[in-house]
């Protein structure tokens, strides 16, 4: 494998940080654990947390105006509280409409909130673009931002999609050292590459097949990952699906939500490293962690878009190529909110 960075002398994730970033981060960790102590009454917690969240949230314009002629999908009367929630992981570093859209999971929601589905998209998906024909469907990030993409999602699935998030990768290692590490399931083996956050130095880490429990380098380099896998791209989404989940199962655990200096890194670590769609409130972030408090591993079930192969596009350009039938069950699914009838749903440990 080729490797942008190297050194052998490295150690793992979980020592090799700069000295700088370092001292950083200890001193985040006492200023928030002195702001425990100072504020001594929960109302006063739960007010800095809302503040923490209020202040730090981005939002911006990422769901896309209708335009003239332009049918909007709608769901079934018995789908309306269902939630679909389009998540983006950007390896940009400053604006969403800029980089590329390396993590495309569309996350449904079900009405009784009892039931997360990640339906992972991979990025060599072949679908029509608006306005640019047949194209790679994280063309249509970079092409357009976070609105093509969901126009260029919604005319696939017929689905409306209601939120939007883009996520740094920065922001998946901040939240993931935030909760002291995730424990993550790995279909495959593997030597991931692994930096620092300055990305001035480089490592490799060995991953085996089973759980893993990964530091934020670490788990970056785990989702970033596909030459060592056996179907590429495709094992890819696998793992970021697994991640998300290792990630959202942690956050809502017992063990972060008791936790008032945990839960207040991980508030700050994701609400800096995360834009969100301007109609979703504060509130409504509130809303929907509140619901889902109780969920466990096996409510969570991963969905890959469907494909019948892979191909080559007029342009010569490696693509998956989509399975139109499987694709239609899936919309069906989506706007009934009645995903029983998806055999190709798999399960994660």
């Amino acid at each position: 494998m080729n490797r942008a960075v190297e050194d052998s002398t490295n150690q793992p994730a979980h020592t090799a940080s700069p000295k700088a970033g370092h001292t950083r981060r200890i001193i985040r960790r006492v200023v928030l654990f002195l702001l425990v102590l100072a504020v001594g009454t929960g109302a006063v917690y739960v007010a800095l947390l809302d503040r923490m969240v209020t202040t730090n949230v981005k939002h911006e314009e990422m769901l896309p105006t209708p335009s003239v002629g332009e049918s909007v999908p709608t769901e079934s009367p018995s789908a309306e509280d269902a939630q679909n929630i389009l998540l983006i992981g950007s390896d940009s570093r400053d604006s969403v409409a800029n980089g590329r859209s390396d993590v495309i999971i569309l996350m449904h929601i079900s009405s009784d909130r009892q039931k997360v589905y990640l339906v992972h998209f991979p990025r060599d998906i072949y679908v029509d673009v608006p306005g640019y024909g047949m194209d790679k469907i994280n063309a249509a990030y970079a092409y357009g931002g976070p609105q093509l993409l969901v126009r260029t999602l919604q005319n696939l699935v017929d689905v409306s999609i209601d939120h939007v998030a883009v996520v740094g990768f920065e922001g998946f290692r901040a939240m993931t050292d935030a909760v002291g590490g995730v424990d993550v399931y790995a279909e495959e083996a593997s030597i991931d590459e692994v930096y620092n956050e300055d990305f001035t130095q480089g490592w490799d880490i060995p991953v085996h097949v089973g759980m893993n429990h990964l530091d934020g380098a670490a788990a970056l380099g785990f989702v970033r990952e596909r030459y060592d896998l056996s179907q590429g791209d495709i094992s890819r989404g696998r793992r970021q699906q697994a991640f998300v989940k290792a990630l959202v199962l942690k956050a809502l655990s017992k063990e972060t939500l008791t936790n008032p200096v945990r839960l207040a890194q991980f508030v700050d670590a994701a609400t800096r490293n995360v834009t969100v769609d301007d109609t979703l409130s504060v509130a409504d972030i509130y809303s929907q962690a509140l619901a889902m408090r109780n969920l466990r591993s096996s409510d969570i079930v991963f969905i890959t878009a469907p494909i019948t192969g892979f191909g080559t596009s007029p342009q010569g350009a490696s693509i998956d190529i989509v399975d139109d039938a499987k694709m239609a069950q899936l919309s069906r699914a989506l706007r009934t909110d009645d995903m029983s009838s998806i055999s190709f749903g798999q399960q994660i440990p």
